[in-house]
C-alpha cells in the first residue's frame, strides 16, 4: 500500500476532508491538544495554542458543530422570540443581541411568532429539541402559560416585556419616574390641564407604573386637574379615533401625555386632519422614542427607551446565566432619556 503524505496547500483546497486528525498531525500535537484548543476547555500552554490556531488559519478547518456540542454539551445556541420583527424597537433589540451573542460565540435563532400563543409554543418546542441554552422573549405582554412553559424548560431566560411576573427575569426601565418627569417636564413649560392616555387593551403592570408617575406628578405639583383617557389598543387607527372625541373637549387640556409614542401619532395625525395646531393648540408627549417619532411633524416629545442597551445588556445577563451566575437574575434596569422636540409649546 501506498501512503501520501497530505500538505497544507492540498487540504486548504478541498475544506470537505479537513478533519481534526489533519489539524493535529500538521501541528504535531495529539487531537485532544486540539479539542482544548478549539473548546477552550482546559489549560493549553501559550506556545501550543499558537501553533494550533495557526494551523486551523492556514487550512481553513471549521469543528463540526454538532460533533462538538456532543463532547462539550454545549450548543452556543440562543433562542429569541419576538411578538412582532418588523415594529422598528424590536429589530433594535434583536441587533443588540445578535452584536454581543457574536462577541461570546453563541449563534442566534431568531423566531418571530405575531403574538400568537400557539406559534410561541411550538417555538418554545423547536428550540428545545435544538438544545438552545438560554431564551430572550421579547413583546408587550406573553401568556401565563407560555411563561410557564418557558420556566419548565429550565433554561435561563430573560423577558423585556410590559407585563412584569414573579420571579421573571426581565429588562426594563423605570417606567413611573419617566412618566413622571415627563408630566413634570410639562409642567414647567406652564401647562396645568395635562390628561393621560393608557393603553387599556395592553394593561399591565408597568402600565400601571405609568399612570402612577402621572398622578403623583400632579399631586406633587398641587394641581387641580386629571383625567385619564382610555384608548381600545395601541393602534394607530383607534388612537386617531380618540383623537377626534378628545377635540370635542379640546378647552379643557393644554398637554397630553400618551403610554406609548403610537398612540401619541395617532391622535396627533387626528387632531392635525381635524385642523386642531399642535403644539400652538394642544401639546403632545409620547413614550418609547421609536424612529417614526422622529419623522413626523411636529417632531414628537417622548421618553427614549434605550433599545440596543436592552438587547445588548439582555444577552450579557443571559449568557452570565448560562455560566452560572446566580447574581444576575431579576430585574435589570436601564436608565431612560427625556427627548425634548417640536411637539411641545412653553406656555410661561
Amino acid at each position: 500500500m501506498t501512503s501520501v503524505a497530505v500538505t497544507k496547500d492540498e487540504i486548504s483546497k478541498e475544506e470537505n476532508m479537513i478533519t481534526i486528525k489533519d489539524v493535529a498531525r500538521l501541528a504535531d500535537v495529539s487531537i485532544s491538544t486540539v479539542s482544548r484548543v478549539i473548546n477552550d476547555s482546559k489549560p493549553v500552554s501559550p506556545e501550543v495554542r499558537r501553533k494550533v490556531l495557526k494551523v486551523i488559519e492556514e487550512t481553513g478547518y471549521k469543528p463540526n458543530d454538532v460533533a462538538r456540542s456532543l463532547v462539550t454539551r454545549r450548543s452556543y445556541l440562543i433562542g429569541v422570540i419576538v411578538n412582532n420583527l418588523a415594529q422598528s424597537y424590536v429589530a433594535d433589540i434583536v441587533r443588540g443581541i445578535e452584536e454581543i451573542g457574536k462577541m461570546y460565540g453563541y449563534d442566534i435563532l431568531l423566531c418571530s411568532s405575531y403574538s400568537s400563543k400557539e406559534t410561541q409554543e411550538k417555538y418554545l418546542q423547536l428550540l428545545d429539541r435544538k438544545q438552545a441554552e438560554g431564551l430572550f422573549l421579547v413583546g408587550n405582554k406573553f401568556d401565563e402559560k407560555i411563561i410557564e412553559q418557558a420556566t419548565e424548560l429550565n433554561k435561563p431566560c430573560v423577558y423585556f416585556t410590559r407585563d412584569v411576573h414573579e420571579n421573571m427575569n426581565h429588562i426594563s426601565i423605570d417606567c413611573n419616574s419617566a412618566i413622571y418627569e415627563m408630566t413634570k417636564y410639562l409642567i414647567q413649560e406652564g401647562h396645568k390641564e395635562i390628561i393621560y392616555v393608557s393603553d387599556f387593551e395592553n394593561r399591565s403592570t408597568v402600565e400601571d407604573e405609568k399612570i402612577s408617575g402621572y398622578l403623583k406628578a400632579i399631586e406633587d405639583n398641587e394641581l387641580e386637574f386629571s383625567k385619564i383617557y382610555v384608548v381600545g389598543g395601541n393602534k394607530h387607527n383607534k388612537a386617531y379615533e380618540l383623537g377626534e372625541t378628545l377635540i370635542k373637549n379640546k378647552g379643557e387640556f393644554t398637554a397630553v401625555v400618551c403610554s406609548s409614542d403610537e398612540i401619541a401619532i395617532g391622535i396627533m395625525d387626528s387632531f392635525i386632519d381635524n385642523g386642531v395646531k399642535v403644539p400652538e393648540e394642544v401639546s403632545i408627549a409620547g413614550f418609547g422614542n421609536i424612529r417614526e417619532g422622529k419623522f413626523v411633524r411636529p417632531e414628537l416629545t417622548t421618553i427614549g427607551e434605550p433599545y440596543y442597551d436592552v438587547g445588548a445588556v439582555g444577552m450579557r445577563m443571559l449568557i452570565k446565566m448560562i455560566k452560572g451566575d446566580k447574581t444576575q437574575q431579576g430585574l435589570m434596569e436601564l436608565p431612560f432619556t427625556l427627548e425634548k422636540r417640536k411637539s411641545v409649546k412653553t406656555l410661561v
